[in-house]
């Protein structure tokens, strides 16, 4: 019997891990109220060492909950977050979670062209919006249904003599401040929402009954392996769930204070789910930060060590870099996981030599809410594996010439899960939606390969396997290669079209400073790795290689970018 029949990954479980766990019918809006009634004078959010406890937190919840209220908002109607990490942003979270209305969240960082057809396919009529980001957003009133624009100041949320200290005229104060804030006309100020002037103080307000776990909570938006981004609609249950597990899976979380570093984006799953969910369903501290910059970040580990932190490979990598370059202490982080790409064991190890905690590999995506994998917190880990499934989270590696057959152990497949965290589809598009479900398993788009004991090693995602000559060649397992290169800072392999309709494997690389490109040498180091027809024809020298927010690669983008270049020489 395979490892899936078996569930043989349940015998890698940590002891305090159990196989299946209890969800109730607990919202968000439950695990928002419950927190609160429990926690109300721990500290909530910590940002540029300003804090304020989930009471505090809460006053501003209800206001702005009945500011909405005030502006029109009802249960099911969809409200736009196009912020940074800040303590604004969490209010506005919760506040609109606790109308029974649902959030969408957006990168502040688009352009009026990337955020138009996401505005008008969820129709929000009201967005919360960062101020340096209003005119950008304002534009959208003229082709979609928004109407109203609230501006968020972040540095309302800093401590007060930071504050003072921003309105000095002098230039590097003052660029500083330009960095945080800007001018945001024909908008309603994030105090006038919150004041009394809208909806009142929020002290009576209620949240309407009826909300179950079912109800849609979140709305992100995801390309995917189409390129078309679509707005994957996560339920209360989806999110609580990974909570739920979450708990389950890191030792000793939440049982004593938690100090949670928010420095991957709240517009992505990961770090929506991981900050702005899992802190308060443990009654964690949140520590923001509004971008995840490295001397921000080594500030915050000298003055307020985080004991938890979610993040991706670059991250580990540069926070280690600057601890050891200047010297700076950085123990205390208890646990840590990784995500989005693939983590390297020397960053495991010095990372745990550095901190005295655990770092571990896991995987998840938007539509999953997001982790779904995860390594064990224990000696059973295994480095250069995503882990094994979550509790009460099915897993099975198909073939993909016919996904109702499970590949033997052992065997390459198109990865398929199902689980409470999995989401049911996305918004207005049923045939998406159909198009990433078979029979109730999701279809994650990833190539895999399960070990006998349970273990999941990720090949490649299936759009980006090349053919080559009638071979498959999987790019994530020749960048492992090239990326070890000392030359090499980093790499995305990508296939170049051929006349016949096959691809040429190329290599679209990044250098380390001082580094020369060294076609030959590096054709040469990776023939001693891999197979021939692995194996890169051409090394492209790139400045930049397209990624996402959290540093994760896109080969496709990366793969247009070197066609437009071919296409000029």
């Amino acid at each position: 019997m395979s490892a899936y029949e078996t569930k043989a990954w349940t015998a890698q479980y940590a002891e305090w891990t159990s196989p299946t766990l209890e969800y109730g019918d607990t919202t968000l809006i439950d695990v928002y109220d419950d927190n609160l009634a429990a926690n109300p004078h721990k500290p909530a959010t910590w940002f540029f060492g300003r804090s304020q406890t989930y009471a505090e937190l809460d006053h501003q919840v209800r206001a702005a909950a009945a500011g909405l209220r005030a502006f029109g908002v009802r249960p099911g109607d969809r409200v736009a977050i196009v912020l940074p990490n800040c303590p604004q942003h969490i209010v506005a979270f919760y506040a609109v979670l606790k109308l029974g209305a649902v959030v969408v969240e957006h990168n502040p960082l688009y352009t009026s062209h990337e955020l138009a057809p996401l505005f008008r396919d969820h129709g929000a009529r009201i967005a919360i919006v960062w101020d340096k980001a209003a005119t950008t957003v304002e534009v959208l009133r003229e082709t979609t249904n928004l109407e109203t624009i609230v501006s968020v100041n972040m540095i309302e949320a800093m401590p007060r003599f930071q504050q003072l200290a921003l309105r000095v005229p002098i230039p590097p104060l003052k660029e500083k401040r330009d960095q945080l804030t800007g001018d945001a006309p024909n908008t309603v100020p994030w105090g006038s929402l919150v004041g009394t002037a809208i909806g009142g103080d929020g002290k009576n307000f209620t949240s309407p009954e009826g909300i179950t776990r079912d109800h849609p909570a979140v709305v992100l938006y995801t390309s995917g392996t189409t390129g078309t981004p679509k707005g994957a609609e996560l339920s209360h249950g989806n999110i609580v769930a990974n909570c739920i597990m979450g708990e389950a899976w890191v030792p000793r979380l939440g049982e004593s204070d938690e100090r949670m570093l928010g420095a991957l984006p709240m517009f992505h799953a990961y770090g929506l789910t991981l900050i702005g969910a899992l802190s308060v369903y443990i009654g964690g501290e949140m520590v923001l930060m509004p971008a995840p910059r490295i001397p921000l970040i080594m500030d915050i580990m000298k003055k307020h060590t985080p004991t938890w932190i979610p993040g991706v490979p670059t991250l580990y990598s540069k926070i280690i870099e600057a601890a050891k370059n200047k010297g700076i202490e950085i123990k205390g982080v208890r646990n840590s996981l990784s995500g989005a790409a693939a983590l390297p064991i020397e960053t495991v190890e010095e990372w745990e030599h550095l901190t005295g905690g655990l770092l571990v590999e896991g995987y998840g995506l938007t539509e999953t809410a997001p982790v779904i994998v995860g390594n064990p917190m224990t000696e059973n880990r295994r480095p250069g594996y995503i882990g094994v499934p979550f509790p009460d989270t099915d897993i099975r590696i198909a073939n993909p010439d016919n996904l109702d057959e499970t590949q033997p152990d052992g065997t390459e497949g198109e990865l398929l899960v199902r689980g409470p965290q999995v989401f049911k589809g996305y918004l207005n598009n049923p045939e998406a939606t159909e198009d990433s479900f078979h029979e109730g398993w999701f279809r994650t788009g990833d190539m895999a390969i399960m070990e006998e004991d349970g273990f999941i090693r990720i090949v490649a995602r299936i759009k980006e396997v090349i053919i080559t000559g009638g071979f498959n060649v999987y790019p994530a397992e020749v960048e492992d290669i090239v990326r070890e290169h000392p030359d090499i800072e980093n790499v995305a392999v990508v296939g170049r079209p051929r006349e016949d309709g096959s691809e040429d494997v190329v290599a679209c690389v990044t250098l380390r400073d001082g580094a020369a490109l060294d076609p030959d040498g590096l054709k040469s180091y990776a023939r001693q790795r891999l197979t021939r027809y692995k194996v890169p024809r051409t090394f492209y020298h790139f400045e930049h290689l397209a990624s996402d927010q959290l540093g994760k690669i896109r080969r496709r983008e990366v793969q247009q970018d070197l066609l437009s270049l071919l296409e000029k020489h």
